[in-house]
């Protein structure tokens, strides 16, 4: 069911459990009091009986799964003003004590239809009450401007109503719309979010698969130990991928390394340029062994090595670079190269997968990335944490 048929079948069940309580008023009024209806006890006896007997029907079909809300509607209005009009007639015309209910149907139906069915309604009710009122002879039938004055009330009740039912439903069409926007929102925001972590995750980690086995392809004749090597590092990456697609399929965050590890693993891939694909390699750190806080070192690690392997896989570089600054606010850190460079205004900005995702880990954390390249003059990525913040948003 939607979110506005829900609202509609719990406004049902409502005024289902309204409906029988008025009728159970009216039965016990009526047989503590016999005298009211003494001119037309039969009609009083068939009009309340039928009235709780049917209220506890529709009652009964409210509490279904899925009943049809709109042909209930407009069965219960019309019966409510029958069986009101009934009672109306049995005790006592213009001196009855009922004629309050004929508000429940004219609001019911203003709920349902808004102004319209609402003075409908309430023009039908007027009808029974005026043939009930001057169709007999009552002892109270004098009085034109009773009757004048319970018109206005009853339409003026019913355009309220009707008034507030079709606010009511624009403001929840309203909502409605916000909510579908929303969820739209959102959904596009966990498909970035998928795209993310399996760039970030899985791809980098086939990529650098990749890089292995062409590592492993030169050493196949000339070092065999070289091959061995690169072939048990292989196959550590691979389980540690098997690993980290278990975690994202059981929806869990993937941790790439365990906290406090993040200089160790940055200087295996390190080491994995220098000794697998023979570039020169320079890290730069201060403090020398510097405190990264967990809330923002897998993060980090994700930015530092897209840095990396867009140098691996694009540059053609023979020489990278990483710095780390680290202060008590904020951390500082920059990836370079001295490779072909690329010209930003071509790429759209720099706006890749790659770099986007390095955008929003740096957004997402408080801080800012800057990246600088043009062709021939390698390329630079430099960004900005602030500790502090990342900390009071976590």
């Amino acid at each position: 069911m939607t979110p506005e048929e829900q609202w509609l079948l719990q406004k049902e069940r409502v005024l289902a459990w309204l409906r029988a309580g008025f009728a159970l008023v009216a039965l016990l009024v009526i047989q503590l009091n016999p005298s009211s209806v003494d001119r037309f006890p039969l009609v009083s006896d068939f009009s309340t009986g039928f009235f709780l007997l049917y209220s506890l029907i529709i009652l009964y079909l409210t509490r279904k799964e899925k009943p049809d809300t709109k042909k209930i509607g407009l069965a219960t209005t019309s019966i409510d003003l029958i069986c009101i009009s009934l009672i109306v007639l049995s005790t006592g015309g213009s001196a009855t004590p009922f004629f309050v209910y004929y508000l429940f149907p004219i609001i019911t139906a203003s709920s349902r239809y808004g102004i319209k069915g609402g003075l409908i309604t309430a023009f039908v009710g007027i009808i029974f009450y005026a043939f009930i009122r001057f169709g007999f002879v009552w002892e109270t039938r004098r009085g034109m401007d009773v009757f004048i004055v319970r018109t206005i009330y009853l339409f003026l009740l019913a355009y309220i109503f009707g008034f507030l039912s079709e606010f009511e439903k624009k403001q929840n069409q309203k909502l409605l719309a916000l909510s579908k926007t929303a969820g739209e929102v959102a959904t596009h925001e966990e498909r970035r979010r998928i795209a993310r972590e399996l760039h970030d995750g899985l791809l980098q980690s086939l990529a650098t698969h990749l890089l292995r086995l062409e590592t492993c392809r030169k050493h196949f004749l000339g070092s065999p130990q070289e091959l061995d090597r690169e072939l048990q590092s292989i196959e550590d990456d691979t389980r540690n991928s098997m690993k980290l697609i278990r975690r994202f399929l059981a929806g869990q965050e993937a941790q790439p390394f365990p906290p406090g590890m993040l200089l160790e693993y940055l200087k295996g891939d390190l080491r994995f340029l220098r000794d697998g694909l023979g570039m020169q390699v320079i890290l730069e750190t201060a403090p020398e062994d510097p405190s990264i806080p967990e809330a923002i070192e897998h993060d980090l690690y994700y930015v530092l090595r897209e840095g990396l392997m867009n140098i691996t896989r694009h540059s053609q570089a023979s020489r990278a670079n990483v710095a780390l600054t680290q202060t008590e606010t904020e951390i500082r850190g920059t990836v370079s190269d001295d490779g072909i460079g690329f010209d930003l205004a071509q790429t759209g900005n720099g706006n890749g997968l790659g770099l986007k995702s390095m955008k929003e880990r740096i957004g997402r954390a408080g801080g800012e990335l800057d990246i600088q390249s043009s062709p021939g003059k390698g390329a630079k990525i430099s960004f900005v944490l602030p500790i502090v913040a990342k900390h009071s948003i976590a």
